[in-house]
This record gives structure tokens, C-alpha cells and sequence, in this order.
């Protein structure tokens, strides 16, 4: 049988999707309720214009970068617009008009959703955010033995950061007796051939494609990134099933994947799966399924869940717009990218193509999800099902290999713990400018501090100063557990080191779905409230770091730090894979595939773009 075990989805990019929602009447004619105004508002606060995707089709059509489209002109209840748009009786050609009509790219690579008027207040109340329930859904107290060995491939599009998990996961299932091939960019090679894994290249420029996981791959942040991004996810996709079957090109050793792990940004990886007749499960480091607890990483819901609301009416849409915010960024990567999806399956896999509104980038429920960060700092939605996990985050131990300058070891041992402030290979745009002001907010706390220069120039100073030490690089398993805080990008990796470390935290997103994660942290109450890339002030950071000095946020952090030492997320990880996996690995010859192959349901019969849209039930 064709076990799609799980068909990716999306990760980060600036678009933006403004749904302002007005009800037109309360008349039961669905065309009538919600309209969508055909005319183009500008966001006359950004520095360029984009057309929206209403009228354009695939993104390599898109023009404009910042129009909005509003959805209804005359007043009345905004819950019962939202709610007609939701209906399942509305006709599915209709909504996907509406969210093509809606949708708008922009340059930091989200989509924005407004919860309709409620104009209730919005507070933030880190007592009442404690994480709920059974943590791990039982994993890691289940009984799960390991299965027979088998040759297994993991397909990882991203960054150090997204591949890093992987390496983990693959050398613990090395342990378990099985092959494991981690096919990613070519500028990996190194790193997963020194922890002992085999290795094959996936396609693509890496220069090109360290610029394109600033969101993840998924979506481009402007029209000119369209066609370059295009062919880097072709190149990508076309190497997807060599990477399955093929040697590597420097060794002999025959290869055949007997199941794939993968990650969303790896595109074409569910399609794989359905030809090769192969499990498919799906791990990713930020949220992918649908829930109503949070929203879609790479949105923005003015409303977001963590907030307390004080209109119940506001709360009960909130949840709404969450799902939906899912299934906008589903819809927009597969009208995006659904016609190089064809283009694979019919030229490379032989497969019939997928239909316009049959398609979706979103993988079937019943694929397998484990989701790699501790359920201490976001629990496992109540809304997802039995075949989705979260495993714990994943760590590599690189510390017990690492030898610091002597220089590194002496200041540190010269006073205080420091503040950590870096941004990793994050290209900045004023480098100068922020590390003056991170200059400044130590003076202003006396504060130490050590600034990680990284890739983007930060920590250029005209004299040296005694309390400031530049880092060229240095593994944060070894040096956060060294420092009183940090000051990051919000990297998923980059925050659970952090944590792990009883470090309070202060993120600094600057695109896709860093904002999430500086949320989590904030509404844990191990950090302030996230600080944008461009509100990045002297006057935010002297009260972030303030925030961070606490003793009960100090508390926080340490009673988080503890709880996630009891978690073993690799081991997590591959009990999951067990888990799910359907069966022993199967003898049976070319011929009994092959029927087995013919009888079996394709991938993308299993879930429907039509199924996003006012489906409430739960997911997985």
C-alpha cells in the first residue's frame, strides 16, 4: 500500500493575507454575505506596492507587494461575516477567489489576519499560560520497541538550525542497526559526513538558498525573488527521488529507501513516497497542522491565542481565524508552486497530475507529525490527533568537542555571567546602529555582555570596550549555560538552547516564524514581549534586559530548564517513527509491489484543498 505516512506543508515567507471581515446582510445567499471589494486599497505605510494575488494565479505572476484587499464594505456583524466565510455551504470555488483576492505579499514573508471587530481590549497575562495536560501524550512512557532495520532517507531543506535535529535523530536510529542517508544542501556535506551519517546533495544554488530560508522556502518575500526561488524548489524537487534510490555520486554502495522522513520545505517528498510505494513521516521544528490554539507561525492574527480577550465573542473567533490562518497558507504555497509539482509527477514519477481544487500543499491527516520542541513550552494542541507527537526539541551534544579561546575562558571568569546578544548568519541592515544600541543598554543596565558578531557584522566597535567580548563563533551548548540571558533571533534552535540553559530570553524576530517562537517564550513568561527587527531601541532593549534580571522571570526559567532535562526529544523522535511505522519491511517482489502500488490510494486522495475551509473537526 501507498503509505503517504504524511504530506508536508509550508513554513515561513512574508505574505500577507488581511482578512477584515464585515457582514454584508444577513440574507442566506452566500454570495451575498461576504464580498470581497474588487478594488485595490495600498498600504500607504510601506515603501512599495504589490499586486495582490487575487488575479494572478501562480506567484511567478505576482507584481504588486502590498496591497490589501478588504473583504465586505457595509457594516454589521463581523462575526457573522466570518462565520458565512467559514460555511461549508458557501461554494469552495467562491472561497478560494476570496482568498486569492485577500492575499498579498509582502516583504517580511507572513500573512496577516485580523480577527473581525470585537474592539475588546487585549491583555497579556503570563500567570494564566501555564501548559496544560499530559505533556507527552504518552511517547516516551510507551513501550515502543525498535523495528527491523531498514534503509532510511531524511530529506531536510533549511538552515544549520533545521538540519542539526535531523543529524541527531539519524545517528540515534544508526544505533537501532538501520542505514540512514540525510540528503540536504551540499554545503552540509561536511557536518553529516563528521557525525557519521551517509550524505547526498539535494539541488539548488546553497547561496541562493541560504537567502530563500529566511522563510523557510516557501513562500518569496517580493516579486523579485519569484523566479529564482522557482527554480531553486525545481532543482530541489528534481533530485528528490535519486535521493531515495541513487548512490551518492562518490561511492558504489546500492541505496534503496525503505522510508522517508522529511521536513515541509522539502517539497516534493509526499509524491516521492506514492511512487516509491514507501512511509512518509513528517517532523518539523515549527507548527504545520491546523489547530485552533495558535495560529499559522507564518501569519500574524492581531489576536492571537496567549492574550486574554475580553470578549467572549472575540476569543470564539480568535480560535476560528487560527484554523483558518493554516489553511490561507496552505492554499497559497499550492497555487504557487502546484504547477512544478505536476511538471514532477507527470515527467519524473509518471503519475497522473493533481487537479486545481483537488490539490494542496497541506499533507494527509493521516500522515504522520512529530513536531520537535518541548510540549513544557508549547503542549501538544487538544486538537490534534493520535498520529501527531511532539517529541521534545533535539540536541546535538557539539560541547564536549569544543575547545574556547583562552581569552573567551578568562573573561568570562573575570566578573559576572554576561548578556548574550546575536543573530546568528541573519544578514542585518544596519549592523553599526544595533550594536551601538546593544552597547548602550549594557551601559545603561551594567551589564557585561558578549556580542556574536555572526554574518551580518554586528559587534563593530571603534575601541574595545572591557565589559564587551566579540565572538566569532562558539556552540550554545557550551556557552549558554555560561551566561545570565540571551538576545536572539527567535531561531526554534537558537530558543531551546537557550532554555535548556535557564537562560531568560529576549527574541528579536526578523522574519517568518520567529515571531512565534518570541511569543512562546513571552507568554511563558521566561522573556519579555518580542522586539521586531525595526523597533530593535536602546529604550526596548535597556527594558528587556531589566525584564529578564527578574527574580521570578530567573525562577521561570530555571523551573523550565528543569522540567525539560526529563525530556529526551531524539529518543522521542524515534519512538514516534516506530510509532507510526505500518508494518515489518516488505518482502514482496517487483511484481506484488506493483499490484500493491496499483490498488493503493494516491497521496493526494487522502486530503483535499476543498477540506480546509469550515472544517472544524479535529486534525490528525
Amino acid at each position: 500500500m501507498a503509505n503517504s505516512h504524511h504530506r508536508a506543508t509550508s513554513s515561513s515567507s512574508d505574505i500577507s493575507v488581511y482578512l477584515d471581515a464585515h457582514a454584508t446582510a444577513s440574507s442566506g445567499n452566500p454570495s451575498s454575505v461576504v464580498n470581497f471589494s474588487r478594488s485595490r486599497n495600498i498600504d500607504r505605510n510601506s515603501s512599495s506596492a504589490s499586486q495582490n494575488v487575487a488575479e494572478a494565479g501562480p506567484l511567478d505572476q505576482v507584481n504588486d507587494k502590498n496591497a490589501i484587499v478588504k473583504v465586505g464594505k457595509s457594516k454589521g456583524s463581523s462575526a457573522a461575516g466570518l462565520a458565512k466565510f467559514l460555511d461549508e455551504k458557501v461554494p469552495f470555488k467562491k472561497k478560494m477567489q476570496w482568498i486569492r483576492r485577500a492575499s498579498i505579499l509582502k516583504d517580511d514573508g507572513t500573512v496577516e489576519i485580523k480577527v473581525p471587530g470585537t474592539g475588546g481590549s487585549i491583555e497579556h497575562d503570563v500567570k494564566h499560560n501555564e501548559p496544560h495536560g499530559e505533556f507527552w501524550d504518552a511517547i516516551h512512557s510507551q513501550d515502543i520497541q525498535p523495528i527491523q532495520p531498514l534503509q532510511i532517507v531524511m530529506i531536510i531543506v533549511g538552515t544549520r538550525g533545521d538540519v542539526q535535529p535531523f543529524v541527531a535523530i539519524g545517528k540515534r536510529l544508526q544505533v537501532d542497526g538501520h542505514r540512514v542517508r540525510l540528503a540536504t544542501h551540499k554545503n552540509f556535506e561536511d557536518f553529516v559526513l563528521n557525525a557519521g551519517l551517509e550524505f547526498y546533495p539535494l539541488g539548488g544554488d546553497p547561496k541562493v538558498l541560504a537567502d530563500m530560508v529566511k522563510n523557510k522556502g516557501f513562500l518569496p518575500s517580493g516579486p523579485s525573488e519569484i523566479h529564482t526561488q522557482r527554480n531553486q524548489i525545481k532543482a530541489i524537487i528534481n533530485t528528490l527521488l535519486p535521493a531515495c534510490k541513487s548512490c551518492y555520486p562518490d561511492s558504489n554502495a546500492p541505496f534503496e529507501a525503505d522510508a522517508i522522513i522529511a521536513n515541509p520545505p522539502a517539497y516534493g517528498h509526499t509524491h516521492v513516497a506514492e511512487y516509491l510505494n514507501v512511509p512518509l513521516h513528517i517532523f518539523f521544528t515549527m507548527p504545520w497542522t491546523p489547530t485552533s490554539e495558535f495560529p499559522h507561525p507564518l501569519s500574524r492574527v492581531k489576536q492571537s491565542i496567549g492574550y486574554r480577550v475580553s470578549s467572549m465573542l472575540s476569543f470564539c473567533f480568535g480560535l476560528r481565524v487560527s484554523q483558518l490562518s493554516y489553511q490561507i497558507v496552505d492554499a497559497l504555497i499550492w497555487l504557487g508552486i502546484r504547477d512544478l509539482i505536476n511538471e514532477f509527477r507527470k515527467k519524473k514519477l509518471k503519475l497522473k497530475p493533481i487537479t486545481y481544487l483537488s490539490g494542496s500543499y497541506t499533507h494527509p491527516i493521516d500522515v504522520p507529525h512529530g513536531y520537535i520542541w518541548s510540549p513544557h513550552l508549547v503542549p501538544k494542541p487538544r486538537d490534534w490527533g493520535q498520529n501527531i507527537d511532539v517529541v521534545g526539541f533535539c540536541f546535538l551534544d557539539l560541547a564536549s568537542n569544543y575547545e574556547p579561546p583562552k581569552s573567551l575562558v578568562d573573561w568570562l571568569e573575570e566578573g559576572e555571567k554576561p548578556i548574550y546578544v546575536g543573530f546568528g548568519s541573519l544578514p542585518l541592515q544596519e549592523p553599526e546602529k544595533m550594536t551601538q544600541i546593544i552597547i548602550q543598554a549594557l551601559e545603561k543596565t551594567g551589564q557585561r555582555g558578549i556580542i556574536n558578531k555572526g554574518w551580518g557584522g554586528l559587534g563593530s566597535l571603534a575601541e574595545q570596550k572591557k565589559s564587551v567580548y566579540l565572538l566569532e563563533n562558539c556552540p550554545h551548548d557550551w556557552l549558554f549555560p555560561r551566561c545570565a540571558a540571551v538576545v536572539h533571533h527567535g531561531g526554534a534552535g537558537t530558543t531551546a538552547a537557550g532554555l535548556k540553559a535557564e537562560c531568560p530570553t529576549t527574541v528579536v524576530p526578523f522574519f517568518g516564524d520567529q515571531p512565534f517562537w518570541g511569543e512562546r517564550v513571552h507568554v511563558r513568561g521566561v522573556g519579555p514581549p518580542p522586539i521586531p527587527a525595526d523597533e530593535f531601541t536602546r529604550e526596548r532593549l535597556v527594558d528587556a534586559i531589566q525584564f529578564m534580571l527578574k527574580p521570578e522571570v530567573k525562577k521561570r526559567a530555571v523551573e523550565l530548564a528543569n522540567a525539560m532535562k526529563n525530556e529526551d526529544g531524539v529518543l522521542g523522535a524515534v519512538k514516534a517513527f516506530y510509532k507510526h511505522y505500518p508494518g515489518e519491511k516488505s518482502k514482496c517482489d517487483a511484481k506484488s509491489k506493483q499490484l500493491a502500488m496499483a490498488k493503493s490510494k494516491p497521496v493526494h486522495k487522502y486530503f483535499s484543498i476543498r477540506g480546509c475551509f469550515g472544517c472544524s473537526r479535529s486534525f490528525g
